[in-house]
């Protein structure tokens, strides 16, 4: 099951845009929503690829992807995030990772609302 590599390396890349997108608004709630994603995903990310290769092994081969400088397309950035996560498919037998999940995508959904409502 390959399914973590890609998703590790998207979400640490996720973490890094949003840092990115943190130090570039002139936006206080926007600088504080991209904060609290920041910080927040780096626990989730722990577990789910700490869990994972507790029982499918070390993962390696991690791919970059380019970053944004706008913080314009924080929105956007997001909604592809969810987008592409969607397509992830974890088995029946691993709930524990699907939880995890859950958890991601809560966190995604919550930088989402903070960042279209509160301006």
């Amino acid at each position: 099951m390959n399914l973590n590599l890609n998703l590790t390396s998207i979400l640490l890349h996720s973490r890094t845009q949003a840092h990115i997108y943190h130090f570039r608004t002139k936006n206080f709630a926007e600088h504080k929503a991209l904060e609290a994603y920041y910080t927040g995903i780096v626990p989730l990310l722990d577990s789910f690829t700490e869990a994972y290769q507790g029982k499918y092994g070390l993962i390696s081969g991690y791919k970059n992807y380019p970053l944004s400088q706008d913080p314009k397309t924080a929105v956007k950035y997001f909604e592809n995030l969810i987008k592409v996560i969607q397509k992830v498919r974890i088995p029946p037998d691993d709930q524990y990772l699907q939880n995890i999940l859950e958890s991601i995508y809560e966190l995604i959904y919550k930088t989402l609302y903070l960042l279209k409502n509160l301006k």
